[in-house]
């Protein structure tokens, strides 16, 4: 590995070779801010969260690089796709991470709040704290740093995204804030890493089954997520504040 010093800006943004240059220093940062947050800075107490879903892959190879018994906490929230499940073991064998750990909420969780399971259709801010934000919030406690996959292409709301953010007292680490989709992609078949299934069947954001329809070609990925409630994140990674 190499130390990246070319700063964005360096290059004219009229000469493609500068900017393939910044590109591949603006994902070698990620790598370099991972690796070190899991080898120096927060040895032994940062964990990657990860949904399984359609572009997780290339983030936990990386993580794989560099550590593969690094903790990794996948939220069960007892309404994934059937492909969601079965896509969390074969990319943990394929890569041969040995600390997954699914978390979830517990039956008396369950019990007391939904029952049935169709808190989601009536309160969806409601259902996602039960069994997404709070599992993972206890999940977290003995951590001081984690990982999350997301990125500043994904949505108007992440287009700001920092490469490390301090949150509630912990270090939170994007190591693929300034990748975009198509690197993404790149990535993918240069390692050759298995795809979700769901993700070649109009599913580019994948979440809960109760909450996420398949969206046309060229339509905002997230778009499937909570179809038709207005609600753009599950309460785990909070919106900026509006500046007035």
């Amino acid at each position: 590995m190499f130390d990246c010093t070319c700063p964005a800006g360096l290059f004219p943004p009229d000469r493609s070779i500068g900017a393939e240059l910044e590109s591949v220093c603006a994902r070698h940062a990620g790598f370099s801010a991972l690796r070190r947050a899991i080898t120096q800075d927060h040895v032994g107490r940062i964990a990657v969260v990860s949904s399984f879903g359609a572009e997780s892959a290339v983030l936990l190879a990386l993580v794989a690089d560099i550590d593969p018994s690094t903790p990794v906490l996948f939220i069960d929230t007892r309404q994934h796709f059937p492909e969601t499940l079965a896509y969390r073991d074969e990319l943990t064998r394929f890569l041969g991470l040995t600390d997954v750990r699914t978390i979830g909420p517990t039956n008396a969780d369950i019990d007391a709040n939904d029952p049935p399971g169709e808190l989601w259709r009536f309160d969806p801010d409601a259902c996602c704290r039960l069994r997404k934000v709070t599992p993972l919030e206890r999940a977290l406690a003995p951590f001081d740093a984690w990982v999350t996959g997301r990125k500043r292409h994904q949505a108007l709301t992440r287009v700001a995204l920092p490469l490390v953010e301090q949150v509630d007292g912990k270090a939170k680490i994007n190591p693929l804030a300034d990748w975009t989709a198509a690197q993404i992609e790149a990535e993918m078949v240069r390692r050759g890493l298995p795809r979700h299934a769901l993700s070649t069947a109009g599913y580019p954001s994948i979440g809960c089954a109760t909450c996420t329809v398949a969206v046309a070609s060229g339509e905002d990925p997230r778009s499937g997520r909570w179809f038709g409630t207005g609600k753009v994140e599950c309460g785990i990674h909070r919106l900026p504040e509006t500046v007035d």
